[in-house]
């Protein structure tokens, strides 16, 4: 299957990344319509309609490219992906973000060729800041609809590395042993809801981020994309790249990293 090149998928994405977050923002400014599905985790009106307007624009960019959303998995609607390229979307992670109306919730756009994240598209529609990657080519990054600027990991400060957790789902216990038996010097601690974490890490504003606890696919694969263009790496514990097209698109433990973090 022949796609767009990557930079005019790259556009196109970020198009579909800022309508979504609008209409975001526009239920954000309102009623929420929170309820909790079959797996116990809330949804809002706003997840379902960011995601109507992403896999509707996806299907017409990239006919025939199968799209595995969230919500669709949700339902019940599941794509055969088979060896080709797929989408992953996110329309609204950080869902429980969203509700606490804290900010931090992101739009995840992802494509997959070879089990790797080969685009990432990462929209915080509170602050109107979108991160970019494309494999191979480079990260950017624009704030309030700037033109966008590349976007690099950092090496990190002689004083330690600024480590990252989970604010709904961290266990701090588990994080410090796994610091301590790895010898990394820890500086400073920060806390962030969604995608943002991989995105901070991408442009040099903190240097590791370990997830031990249950993610699925959408979840992580525009904020790797982001992330691995801009330098870094997202790895299992046993250090082998965070891979995609799993059985059930669930993640294990992961670490996400600049390389220097290592």
């Amino acid at each position: 299957m022949t796609l767009p090149p990557l930079p005019a998928l790259r556009e196109a994405c970020t198009g579909l990344a800022r309508k979504a977050a609008r209409e975001i923002m526009r239920i954000y400014a309102g009623d929420l319509g929170e309820r909790t599905k079959a797996d116990k985790s809330p949804v809002t009106d706003a997840d379902h309609a960011a995601e109507a307007i992403i896999v509707a624009g996806l299907r017409e960019l990239t006919p025939g490219v199968a799209i595995v959303a969230e919500e669709e998995v949700a339902a019940g609607w599941t794509p055969v992906i088979g060896t080709g390229p797929f989408w992953l979307v996110d329309p609204l992670d950080g869902t429980k973000e969203f509700i606490k109306r804290n900010g931090e919730f992101t739009v995840n756009i992802a494509l997959i060729e070879g089990g790797r994240p080969v685009l990432g598209v990462v929209h915080a529609p509170a602050t109107d800041t979108l991160w970019r990657g494309i494999a191979g080519v480079g990260a950017d990054k624009s704030e309030r609809g700037s033109p966008f600027a590349a976007i690099a990991t950092r090496t990190p400060p002689a004083a330690g590395l600024t480590a990252f957790a989970s604010r709904s789902t961290a266990i701090y216990s588990d994080l410090d042993v796994w610091f301590r038996n790895n010898n990394l010097k820890i500086a400073e601690r920060r806390q962030s809801g969604s995608s943002m974490k991989f995105c901070l890490i991408a442009e040099g504003k903190a240097d590791i981020y370990p997830r031990f606890g249950p993610t699925s696919e959408w979840d992580t694969a525009a904020g790797q994309g982001v992330l691995e263009a801009a330098g870094g790496e997202v790895v299992t514990t046993d250090g082998a790249t965070l891979r995609y097209g799993k059985p059930g698109f669930r993640n294990p433990h992961f670490i996400a990293r600049s390389k220097a973090a290592r």
